[in-house]
Protein backbone atom coordinates (compact mmCIF):
# COMPACT_ATOMS: atom_id res chain seq x y z
CA UNK A 1 0.00 0.00 0.00
CA UNK A 2 1.10 3.48 -0.95
CA UNK A 3 1.83 6.38 1.56
CA UNK A 4 1.74 8.89 -1.03
CA UNK A 5 -0.91 11.61 -0.85
CA UNK A 6 -3.49 11.76 -4.21
CA UNK A 7 -4.00 15.46 -5.63
CA UNK A 8 -7.38 16.11 -5.82
CA UNK A 9 -8.25 19.58 -4.18
CA UNK A 10 -8.57 22.80 -6.02
CA UNK A 11 -8.36 26.74 -5.34
CA UNK A 12 -11.92 26.32 -3.37
CA UNK A 13 -11.26 23.66 -1.29
CA UNK A 14 -8.24 25.04 -0.68
CA UNK A 15 -9.40 28.31 0.69
CA UNK A 16 -12.64 26.73 2.55
CA UNK A 17 -9.75 24.73 4.18
CA UNK A 18 -7.72 27.61 5.42
CA UNK A 19 -10.17 29.91 6.20
CA UNK A 20 -12.43 26.70 7.72
CA UNK A 21 -9.45 26.49 10.06
CA UNK A 22 -8.94 29.38 11.56
CA UNK A 23 -12.73 30.72 11.33
CA UNK A 24 -13.66 29.42 15.30
CA UNK A 25 -11.10 32.18 15.99
CA UNK A 26 -13.89 34.68 14.78
CA UNK A 27 -16.70 32.54 17.21
CA UNK A 28 -14.69 32.29 21.01
CA UNK A 29 -11.48 32.63 22.14
CA UNK A 30 -10.70 36.61 21.11
CA UNK A 31 -12.59 37.85 24.07
CA UNK A 32 -10.19 36.88 26.51
CA UNK A 33 -8.00 39.59 24.57
CA UNK A 34 -10.41 41.80 26.25
CA UNK A 35 -10.09 40.73 30.14
CA UNK A 36 -6.48 41.46 29.65
CA UNK A 37 -6.19 44.94 27.36
CA UNK A 38 -9.95 46.06 27.21
CA UNK A 39 -11.58 46.82 23.88
CA UNK A 40 -9.50 49.41 22.51
CA UNK A 41 -6.41 47.97 23.75
CA UNK A 42 -7.10 44.85 22.15
CA UNK A 43 -7.80 46.53 18.92
CA UNK A 44 -3.98 47.40 18.55
CA UNK A 45 -3.00 44.13 19.25
CA UNK A 46 -5.12 42.80 16.66
CA UNK A 47 -4.07 45.24 14.19
CA UNK A 48 -0.52 44.21 14.69
CA UNK A 49 -1.26 40.57 14.60
CA UNK A 50 -3.44 41.10 10.73
CA UNK A 51 -0.51 42.96 9.72
CA UNK A 52 1.98 40.11 10.74
CA UNK A 53 0.01 37.36 9.78
CA UNK A 54 -0.50 39.22 6.14
CA UNK A 55 3.31 39.61 5.88
CA UNK A 56 3.51 36.29 7.11
CA UNK A 57 1.37 34.24 4.60
CA UNK A 58 3.18 35.92 1.57
CA UNK A 59 6.26 34.05 2.73
CA UNK A 60 4.14 31.12 3.74
CA UNK A 61 3.32 30.99 0.03
CA UNK A 62 6.47 31.15 -1.51
CA UNK A 63 7.34 27.82 1.05
CA UNK A 64 4.23 26.09 0.51
CA UNK A 65 4.19 26.66 -3.68
CA UNK A 66 8.11 25.70 -3.18
CA UNK A 67 7.77 22.70 -1.27
CA UNK A 68 3.95 21.14 -1.90
CA UNK A 69 4.38 18.50 1.20
CA UNK A 70 2.15 17.38 3.70
CA UNK A 71 4.41 18.30 6.66
CA UNK A 72 4.09 21.70 5.71
CA UNK A 73 6.87 23.93 8.30
CA UNK A 74 8.72 20.46 8.87
CA UNK A 75 9.55 20.33 5.25
CA UNK A 76 10.70 23.33 4.82
CA UNK A 77 12.80 23.74 7.88
CA UNK A 78 14.28 19.86 7.10
CA UNK A 79 15.25 21.66 3.98
CA UNK A 80 16.72 24.42 4.94
CA UNK A 81 18.33 23.38 8.38
CA UNK A 82 18.21 19.70 8.04
CA UNK A 83 16.92 16.76 10.41
CA UNK A 84 16.83 19.27 13.38
CA UNK A 85 15.38 21.74 12.30
CA UNK A 86 12.70 19.42 10.69
CA UNK A 87 11.98 18.23 13.82
CA UNK A 88 11.57 20.90 15.73
CA UNK A 89 9.57 22.52 13.39
CA UNK A 90 7.00 19.64 13.14
CA UNK A 91 6.73 19.28 16.98
CA UNK A 92 5.91 22.89 17.27
CA UNK A 93 3.31 22.30 14.29
CA UNK A 94 2.07 19.16 16.23
CA UNK A 95 1.76 21.21 19.49
CA UNK A 96 -0.55 23.62 17.77
CA UNK A 97 -2.93 21.09 15.98
CA UNK A 98 -3.05 18.96 18.93
CA UNK A 99 -4.28 21.88 21.53
CA UNK A 100 -5.96 24.06 19.58
CA UNK A 101 -8.80 21.03 18.87
CA UNK A 102 -9.91 20.38 22.59
CA UNK A 103 -10.54 24.43 22.97
CA UNK A 104 -12.85 24.54 19.77
CA UNK A 105 -14.92 21.04 21.25
CA UNK A 106 -15.71 22.93 24.32
CA UNK A 107 -16.62 25.48 22.65
CA UNK A 108 -19.10 23.19 20.57
CA UNK A 109 -20.35 21.43 23.70
CA UNK A 110 -20.90 25.28 25.37
CA UNK A 111 -22.56 26.60 22.40
CA UNK A 112 -25.02 23.13 21.91
CA UNK A 113 -25.04 23.68 26.57
CA UNK A 114 -27.39 27.12 25.32
CA UNK A 115 -29.48 25.14 23.32
CA UNK A 116 -29.49 21.96 25.76
CA UNK A 117 -28.96 23.01 29.34
CA UNK A 118 -29.18 19.18 30.19
CA UNK A 119 -25.92 18.21 27.49
CA UNK A 120 -22.43 17.83 29.52
CA UNK A 121 -20.41 20.04 27.47
CA UNK A 122 -17.50 17.55 27.53
CA UNK A 123 -19.80 14.93 26.39
CA UNK A 124 -21.00 16.69 23.58
CA UNK A 125 -16.74 17.88 23.09
CA UNK A 126 -16.14 14.23 22.80
CA UNK A 127 -19.09 13.13 20.48
CA UNK A 128 -18.01 15.95 18.24
CA UNK A 129 -14.62 14.42 18.03
CA UNK A 130 -15.65 11.27 16.69
CA UNK A 131 -18.13 12.51 14.33
CA UNK A 132 -15.17 14.62 12.68
CA UNK A 133 -12.50 12.06 13.13
CA UNK A 134 -14.95 9.22 11.46
CA UNK A 135 -15.50 12.31 8.21
CA UNK A 136 -11.76 12.85 8.16
CA UNK A 137 -10.84 9.25 7.74
CA UNK A 138 -13.62 8.39 5.13
CA UNK A 139 -11.50 10.67 2.63
CA UNK A 140 -9.85 13.60 2.02
CA UNK A 141 -12.43 15.18 -1.25
CA UNK A 142 -15.41 14.53 1.21
CA UNK A 143 -13.62 16.18 3.79
CA UNK A 144 -12.55 19.05 1.82
CA UNK A 145 -15.96 19.36 0.41
CA UNK A 146 -17.56 19.01 3.74
CA UNK A 147 -14.94 21.93 4.95
CA UNK A 148 -15.45 23.63 2.21
CA UNK A 149 -19.69 24.20 2.63
CA UNK A 150 -19.58 24.83 6.26
CA UNK A 151 -17.05 27.42 5.66
CA UNK A 152 -19.40 29.23 3.45
CA UNK A 153 -22.19 28.71 5.87
CA UNK A 154 -20.25 29.74 8.87
CA UNK A 155 -18.97 33.41 7.03
CA UNK A 156 -22.46 34.05 5.98
CA UNK A 157 -23.66 33.39 9.72
CA UNK A 158 -20.81 36.54 10.53
CA UNK A 159 -22.40 38.72 8.31
CA UNK A 160 -25.81 38.22 9.57
CA UNK A 161 -24.38 38.26 13.08
CA UNK A 162 -22.50 41.90 11.93
CA UNK A 163 -25.97 42.94 10.24
CA UNK A 164 -28.45 42.16 13.38
CA UNK A 165 -25.92 44.08 15.86
CA UNK A 166 -25.31 46.91 14.00
CA UNK A 167 -28.64 48.85 14.73
CA UNK A 168 -28.08 48.57 18.36
CA UNK A 169 -23.83 49.21 17.49
CA UNK A 170 -22.77 51.91 19.90
CA UNK A 171 -19.10 53.37 19.63
CA UNK A 172 -19.66 54.56 22.97
CA UNK A 173 -20.43 51.46 24.35
CA UNK A 174 -17.26 50.26 22.60
CA UNK A 175 -14.72 52.83 24.12
CA UNK A 176 -16.26 52.80 27.74
CA UNK A 177 -13.42 51.22 29.84
CA UNK A 178 -11.27 50.61 27.05
CA UNK A 179 -7.67 50.47 27.83
CA UNK A 180 -7.76 47.49 30.06
CA UNK A 181 -10.49 48.88 31.98
CA UNK A 182 -9.68 52.05 32.19
CA UNK A 183 -10.85 55.00 29.90
CA UNK A 184 -7.24 56.71 29.17
CA UNK A 185 -4.48 55.06 28.28
CA UNK A 186 -1.44 54.19 30.68
CA UNK A 187 1.06 51.47 31.80
CA UNK A 188 -1.78 48.99 32.45
CA UNK A 189 -3.00 49.20 29.36
CA UNK A 190 0.39 49.28 27.49
CA UNK A 191 1.26 45.86 29.09
CA UNK A 192 -2.44 44.66 28.47
CA UNK A 193 -1.72 45.15 24.66
CA UNK A 194 1.13 42.82 24.95
CA UNK A 195 -0.39 39.92 27.20
CA UNK A 196 -3.31 39.78 24.65
CA UNK A 197 -1.01 39.25 21.86
CA UNK A 198 -2.27 35.56 22.05
CA UNK A 199 -5.75 35.94 21.91
CA UNK A 200 -5.50 38.40 18.98
CA UNK A 201 -3.29 35.22 17.09
CA UNK A 202 -6.27 32.92 17.61
CA UNK A 203 -8.19 35.08 15.31
CA UNK A 204 -5.54 33.69 12.73
CA UNK A 205 -4.52 30.88 14.14
CA UNK A 206 -3.53 27.44 12.20
CA UNK A 207 -4.52 29.32 8.53
CA UNK A 208 -0.99 28.32 7.58
CA UNK A 209 -2.58 24.17 8.33
CA UNK A 210 -3.94 24.66 4.68
CA UNK A 211 -0.01 24.04 3.50
CA UNK A 212 -0.52 20.38 5.32
CA UNK A 213 -2.99 19.94 2.41
CA UNK A 214 -0.38 20.71 -0.63
CA UNK A 215 0.46 17.52 -1.32
CA UNK A 216 -2.78 16.31 -1.69
CA UNK A 217 -3.47 20.18 -4.44
CA UNK A 218 -4.11 20.27 -7.75
CA UNK A 219 -1.68 22.72 -9.51
CA UNK A 220 -0.16 24.31 -5.97
CA UNK A 221 1.79 26.67 -7.35
CA UNK A 222 -1.50 28.33 -8.92
CA UNK A 223 -3.98 27.03 -6.21
CA UNK A 224 -2.07 27.83 -3.10
CA UNK A 225 -1.28 31.39 -3.66
CA UNK A 226 -4.87 32.01 -4.60
CA UNK A 227 -6.18 30.19 -1.94
CA UNK A 228 -3.57 31.85 0.91
CA UNK A 229 -4.52 35.54 -0.25
CA UNK A 230 -7.77 35.51 -0.67
CA UNK A 231 -8.37 33.66 2.86
CA UNK A 232 -5.95 35.81 4.91
CA UNK A 233 -8.03 39.17 3.47
CA UNK A 234 -11.94 37.07 3.84
CA UNK A 235 -9.88 36.70 7.84
CA UNK A 236 -9.01 40.25 8.28
CA UNK A 237 -12.39 41.67 7.27
CA UNK A 238 -14.29 39.73 9.53
CA UNK A 239 -11.92 39.86 12.09
CA UNK A 240 -12.01 43.45 12.69
CA UNK A 241 -16.14 43.68 11.86
CA UNK A 242 -17.09 40.81 14.32
CA UNK A 243 -14.82 42.72 17.26
CA UNK A 244 -16.08 46.14 16.42
CA UNK A 245 -19.80 44.93 16.65
CA UNK A 246 -19.73 42.77 19.65
CA UNK A 247 -17.81 45.20 21.95
CA UNK A 248 -20.48 48.27 20.94
CA UNK A 249 -23.64 45.61 21.40
CA UNK A 250 -23.70 46.61 25.34
CA UNK A 251 -21.05 46.14 28.13
CA UNK A 252 -18.03 44.23 26.97
CA UNK A 253 -17.21 42.94 29.94
CA UNK A 254 -19.60 40.98 30.28
CA UNK A 255 -18.39 38.91 27.09
CA UNK A 256 -14.47 39.19 28.56
CA UNK A 257 -14.39 36.03 29.88
CA UNK A 258 -16.65 33.34 28.20
CA UNK A 259 -16.44 30.82 25.50
CA UNK A 260 -19.85 32.35 23.48
CA UNK A 261 -19.37 35.92 23.17
CA UNK A 262 -21.52 36.43 19.54
CA UNK A 263 -24.62 34.64 21.41
CA UNK A 264 -24.36 36.67 24.27
CA UNK A 265 -24.04 39.85 22.17
CA UNK A 266 -26.84 39.53 20.25
CA UNK A 267 -28.91 38.70 23.51
CA UNK A 268 -27.93 42.40 24.04
CA UNK A 269 -30.09 43.52 21.29
CA UNK A 270 -32.77 41.48 20.23
CA UNK A 271 -33.29 39.84 23.96
CA UNK A 272 -33.21 35.62 24.92
CA UNK A 273 -35.71 34.54 22.67
CA UNK A 274 -35.33 36.22 19.17
CA UNK A 275 -35.26 33.82 16.65
CA UNK A 276 -32.31 35.82 15.57
CA UNK A 277 -30.67 33.80 18.90
CA UNK A 278 -31.69 30.09 18.15
CA UNK A 279 -30.54 30.83 14.55
CA UNK A 280 -26.68 32.06 15.45
CA UNK A 281 -26.38 29.14 17.89
CA UNK A 282 -27.64 26.87 15.44
CA UNK A 283 -25.61 28.03 12.25
CA UNK A 284 -22.74 29.69 14.66
CA UNK A 285 -21.76 25.76 15.01
CA UNK A 286 -20.56 25.66 11.44
CA UNK A 287 -17.83 28.00 12.26
CA UNK A 288 -16.74 26.12 14.98
CA UNK A 289 -17.05 23.20 13.01
CA UNK A 290 -15.40 23.98 10.55
CA UNK A 291 -12.14 25.23 12.42
CA UNK A 292 -12.33 21.32 14.29
CA UNK A 293 -13.03 19.37 11.32
CA UNK A 294 -10.03 21.39 9.40
CA UNK A 295 -7.59 20.98 12.30
CA UNK A 296 -8.24 17.12 12.54
CA UNK A 297 -7.25 17.09 9.01
CA UNK A 298 -3.88 18.75 9.92
CA UNK A 299 -2.96 17.16 12.45
CA UNK A 300 -2.87 14.28 11.60
CA UNK A 301 -0.97 15.32 7.99
CA UNK A 302 1.46 16.36 10.49
CA UNK A 303 2.05 12.78 12.58
CA UNK A 304 1.41 10.90 8.86
CA UNK A 305 4.06 13.45 7.54
CA UNK A 306 6.96 13.09 10.72
CA UNK A 307 6.02 9.47 10.42
CA UNK A 308 7.17 8.75 7.17
CA UNK A 309 10.20 10.77 7.79
CA UNK A 310 11.25 8.36 10.54
CA UNK A 311 10.71 10.60 13.91
CA UNK A 312 7.56 8.63 14.59
CA UNK A 313 6.30 5.40 14.90
CA UNK A 314 6.11 4.55 11.02
CA UNK A 315 2.44 2.72 11.80
CA UNK A 316 1.29 6.49 11.89
CA UNK A 317 2.16 6.54 7.95
CA UNK A 318 0.04 3.71 6.96
CA UNK A 319 -3.10 5.26 4.86
CA UNK A 320 -5.99 3.32 5.07
CA UNK A 321 -8.28 2.13 2.02
CA UNK A 322 -9.51 5.56 1.68
CA UNK A 323 -6.62 7.01 1.17
CA UNK A 324 -5.97 8.61 5.05
CA UNK A 325 -4.07 8.58 7.53
CA UNK A 326 -6.40 6.73 9.83
CA UNK A 327 -4.27 6.24 12.51
CA UNK A 328 -3.07 9.83 12.66
CA UNK A 329 -6.44 10.50 12.30
CA UNK A 330 -7.38 8.81 15.87
CA UNK A 331 -4.29 9.45 17.94
CA UNK A 332 -4.59 12.79 17.92
CA UNK A 333 -8.44 12.47 18.99
CA UNK A 334 -7.12 10.29 22.01
CA UNK A 335 -4.73 12.74 22.76
CA UNK A 336 -7.70 15.66 22.28
CA UNK A 337 -10.39 13.68 24.34
CA UNK A 338 -7.17 13.28 27.25
CA UNK A 339 -7.33 17.23 27.24
CA UNK A 340 -10.38 17.84 27.74
CA UNK A 341 -11.16 15.67 30.61
CA UNK A 342 -7.82 17.18 32.20
CA UNK A 343 -9.34 19.84 33.08
CA UNK A 344 -9.82 20.53 36.88
CA UNK A 345 -7.25 18.00 37.62
CA UNK A 346 -4.61 19.98 36.13
CA UNK A 347 -4.26 23.28 36.76
CA UNK A 348 -2.12 25.39 34.94
CA UNK A 349 -1.65 29.31 37.00
CA UNK A 350 -5.58 29.47 37.47
CA UNK A 351 -6.17 29.35 33.34
CA UNK A 352 -9.91 27.85 32.15
CA UNK A 353 -9.28 25.08 29.73
CA UNK A 354 -10.13 26.99 27.19
CA UNK A 355 -7.84 29.69 27.86
CA UNK A 356 -4.62 27.40 28.73
CA UNK A 357 -5.41 25.16 25.43
CA UNK A 358 -5.25 28.18 23.40
CA UNK A 359 -2.03 29.58 25.20
CA UNK A 360 -0.46 26.36 24.32
CA UNK A 361 -1.23 25.80 20.60
CA UNK A 362 -0.10 29.21 20.64
CA UNK A 363 2.83 28.79 22.20
CA UNK A 364 3.64 26.27 19.14
CA UNK A 365 2.56 28.38 16.29
CA UNK A 366 4.82 31.35 17.35
CA UNK A 367 7.91 28.75 17.31
CA UNK A 368 6.79 27.22 14.30
CA UNK A 369 6.29 30.93 12.74
CA UNK A 370 9.64 31.63 13.76
CA UNK A 371 10.85 28.38 12.05
CA UNK A 372 9.14 29.37 8.95
CA UNK A 373 10.59 32.56 8.78
CA UNK A 374 13.80 31.47 9.34
CA UNK A 375 13.93 28.59 6.50
CA UNK A 376 12.82 31.08 4.08
CA UNK A 377 15.61 33.19 4.51
CA UNK A 378 18.16 30.44 4.93
CA UNK A 379 16.45 28.88 1.45
CA UNK A 380 16.57 32.26 -0.45
CA UNK A 381 20.63 31.76 0.38
CA UNK A 382 21.41 28.05 0.12
CA UNK A 383 18.83 27.12 -2.37
CA UNK A 384 18.77 30.30 -5.22
CA UNK A 385 18.17 27.51 -7.72
CA UNK A 386 14.82 26.42 -6.05
CA UNK A 387 11.75 26.83 -8.34
CA UNK A 388 10.06 29.27 -6.61
CA UNK A 389 6.65 29.98 -8.71
CA UNK A 390 5.67 32.51 -6.41
CA UNK A 391 7.57 35.01 -4.39
CA UNK A 392 7.12 37.00 -1.40
CA UNK A 393 6.69 40.66 -2.30
CA UNK A 394 8.86 42.86 -0.08
CA UNK A 395 11.61 40.57 0.29
CA UNK A 396 13.78 40.55 2.64
CA UNK A 397 11.81 43.92 4.67
CA UNK A 398 8.15 42.57 4.42
CA UNK A 399 8.99 38.86 5.94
Amino acid sequence: MTNRLKPTLGTLHLWGIAVGLVISGEYFGWSYGWAVAGTLGFLVTTALIATLYTCFIFSFTELTTAIPHAGGPFAYSRRAFGETGGLIAGLATLIEFVFAPPAIAMAIGAYLNVQYPELNPKTAAVGAYLVFMTLNILGVKLAAMFELVVTVLAVIELLVFMGVVSPGFSLANFAAHGWAGSDSFGLPAFSGIFAAIPFAIWFFLAIEGAAMAAEEAKDPTRTIPRAYISGILTLVVLAIGVMLMAGGAGDWRKLADINDPLPQAMKMIVGEHSNWMHMLVWIGLFGLIASFHGIILGYSRQFFALARAGYLPPSLAKLSRFQTPHRAIILGGVLGIAAIYSDGVINLQGMTLTAAMITMAVFGAIVMYIMSMLSLFKLRRSAPEMVRSFRAPGYPIVP
